[in-house]
């Protein structure tokens, strides 16, 4: 697995993790915050309050990986009260290696939420990013608040975790209905006794007023940014915030942020549908498919013939966790991102109708962000806090999900159930939604880029669309294939067409769409 394949499976590509009931959701505040501007209006000077954040200057220092350097920025942990208690967000940047005039920062997000930006510019994009783009710019990233390095939100330890893990997300009866709330309820338990002071305040709006204190620390006029996934709507935050501080915005795989969690969460279920019968279709074309070799509609009602055995009978990995069937679903769910782990993902289920459960364990961990030794980055955690507080509940109760089964059902025959009752567990958040769902405008933004993929399993193409019908200076630019998100992943068509608007500012003429 080379690396940029290992950085999208274990950064990149963990947008979405309702496997285990974190929902990806679209939000933010419909009243703008102390210090942001409104729409169309010329790009002001922050409030008096918040000129101590604005006027920091980074020390950099070198992080023990050649060429890049780490600083920290400084935010206020509540934005209603900044001259109150502060919050450190871990920076990281490899500076522009030229030829060529620096054209100034580009901030990079790989999405989640919870995904580390930090991790991600020192696995990936600071040395595999297009080497035109990193010549000109000093590729930045900053973990959002709660996030990694950026005093992150803690809820389990690794024992709780494991449990919460394999808990069965396909409840039978009343009694595995009871066990899966409880565990909802012990989670967010435990993220209010480990993380009470943070876990108010690391919405996305406050992510994005981040965003633009460290614009103003790199001593960039406008911000340049690319963001993935959850990272679109992060940028888009940002965009309807300080519109005339937009530079150069690329939102790859994007989320529709005028979606209600419910409406999420079932697109959502309907695209990994869609990323599934792709896999297949592919698959059943090979003489050795452990899902057999007629068809696609037959691999489906094979893999949840899989997931129904397991649930009673899980399957031994040569270490002390069994794979269950919720472990079993979140390792085909993670190879459903990119079809680079179709190969692997092939082979683990062939393992596993052969009594090894290692191959679907190891894509479930990666998933998970849980390493060899037992422990877990907080992904899961900060994806949970993030996402309850964005947006209202999904779901309200167990009866709620239970009347909504046969919909997601509907959207996916083999994912409906899982994504159904993985959608509830903001139910039991103990900090209450700050944000709503809404159409994002950003009017007075100078051009944004949207990108969308055909068959991207975690942001249908739908929401691409969306977006960019939306945001008064939106163009769309489409990449017609298989997997999350398209830049970088191997298309010229995409790589130029977004490089050439990252350089030279112009974005690719109306309705340009690659293979």
């Amino acid at each position: 697995m080379d690396i940029r394949h290992r950085a999208r499976l274990r950064i990149s590509l963990l947008a979405c993790a309702t496997a285990v009931g974190m929902l990806l959701s679209g939000c933010s505040g419909s009243v703008l915050p102390v210090g942001a501007e409104r729409s169309g209006t010329p790009a002001a000077a922050p409030a008096a309050d918040l000129e101590p954040y604005y006027g920091q200057r980074l020390s950099w220092r070198e992080c023990g990986v050649p060429r890049f350097e780490c600083a920290t920025l400084k935010a206020p942990l509540d934005y209603a009260k900044p001259d109150g208690q502060s919050i450190k967000l871990a920076v990281a940047r490899v500076k522009a290696t030229g030829p060529g005039k620096r054209i100034g920062s580009l901030l990079v997000n790989p999405g989640g939420p919870g995904g580390s930006a930090v991790d991600y510019l020192q696995g990936y994009a600071g040395i595999g990013y297009p080497a035109p783009v990193r010549a000109r710019y000093d590729i930045v990233a900053i973990d959002p608040r709660g996030v990694a390095r950026s005093e992150p939100v803690e809820c389990l330890d690794n024992k709780q975790m494991d449990a919460y893990t394999q808990t069965d997300q396909t409840p039978d009866d009343q009694t595995e209905i009871a066990k899966l709330r409880t565990q909802y309820e012990r989670f967010a338990a435990g993220c209010q006794q480990r993380s009470a002071a943070v876990l108010p305040h690391v919405s996305t709006v406050e992510a994005a007023r981040d965003m633009d204190i460290l614009r103003s620390a790199l001593g960039d006029e406008k911000l340049s940014y690319v963001g993935a996934s959850y990272g679109t709507f992060l940028g888009a935050t940002y965009a309807e915030l300080f519109p005339n501080r937009v530079g150069r915005l690329v939102l790859d795989g994007a989320m529709n942020p005028s979606i209600s969690a419910r409406e999420l969460n079932r697109d959502q279920t309907a695209g990994f549908e869609t990323a599934f019968q792709s896999f297949a279709t592919d698959c059943v074309q090979r003489s050795d498919c452990p899902l057999g070799t007629t068809s696609a509609a037959d691999a489906a009602k094979n893999l949840k013939a899989f997931f129904t055995k397991i649930d009673t009978q899980p399957v031994a990995t040569g270490e002390t966790r069994k794979l269950t069937e919720s472990l079993a679903t979140t390792g085909v769910i993670a190879a459903m991102y990119d079809e680079a782990a179709w190969p692997q993902l092939r082979d683990a289920l062939r393992q596993a109708n052969n009594g090894n459960g290692a191959g679907l364990l190891a894509l479930a961990d990666s998933y998970y962000e849980r390493d060899p030794d037992g422990s877990y980055a907080n992904l899961m955690y900060a994806n949970a806090a993030v996402n309850c507080l964005d947006a209202p509940p999904a779901f309200a109760s167990p009866s709620d999900v239970s009347a909504a089964v046969d919909d997601f059902e509907t959207a996916s025959p083999v994912f409906g159930e899982g994504f159904a009752w993985a959608s509830l567990n903001c139910a039991y958040w103990p900090a209450h939604a700050t944000g709503a769902p809404h159409p994002i405008e950003a009017k007075g933004a100078a051009p944004i880029l949207v990108v969308g993929t055909t068959r991207d399993p975690a942001t249908p193409y739908k929401w691409a669309k969306a977006l960019a019908s939306q945001l008064s200076s939106g163009k769309l630019l489409t990449y017609d294939g298989d997997g999350h998100t398209a830049y970088g992943r191997g298309s010229d068509c995409i790589d130029t067409a977004v490089n050439t608007y990252l350089l030279e500012g112009t974005p690719p003429p109306p309705n340009k769409r690659c293979q």
